[in-house]
């Protein structure tokens, strides 16, 4: 059976990744309640730039990888319409939703979305 925790590199590795979020992505992988983590780029289409856990393989993880980047995005424009529009620099910082068996905790930044799925049940 395969690692949860091995990582995986997409086709698209033409992403070089800085040093702070390599030691950040090696810690995630060590938490045992953290099921994967996906590095999404910001540009659309959104690519896997890197991910972890089997959850996020092949097509399930294409979901998630679409379905990341439509939730961040429509929060993005959820708060520029109840700003007036007025929200110049108040970008989303980092998101948490949590459900019954799982919690995805989103950070995204200017070149990425990270997206890590949680059991909050394994803590």
């Amino acid at each position: 059976m395969a690692d949860p925790h091995a990582a995986s590199t997409s086709a698209t590795q033409a992403h070089v990744t800085p040093p702070e979020l390599e030691q950040t992505l090696t810690l995630l992988t060590s938490h045992r309640s953290v099921l994967g983590y996906m590095l999404l780029s910001r540009g659309q289409p959104v690519t896997i730039i890197r991910h972890s856990g089997v959850v996020f393989e092949g097509e399930q993880g294409k979901k998630y990888a679409s379905a990341i980047a439509r939730i961040v995005q429509s929060v993005q424009t959820g708060l520029e319409d109840v700003s007036g529009g007025h929200n110049e620099g108040d970008d989303i910082r980092f998101m948490r939703i949590r459900t019954k068996r799982h919690e995805i905790m989103i950070s995204p930044d200017e070149r990425y979305l990270l997206a890590v799925l949680h059991d909050p049940a394994a803590t």
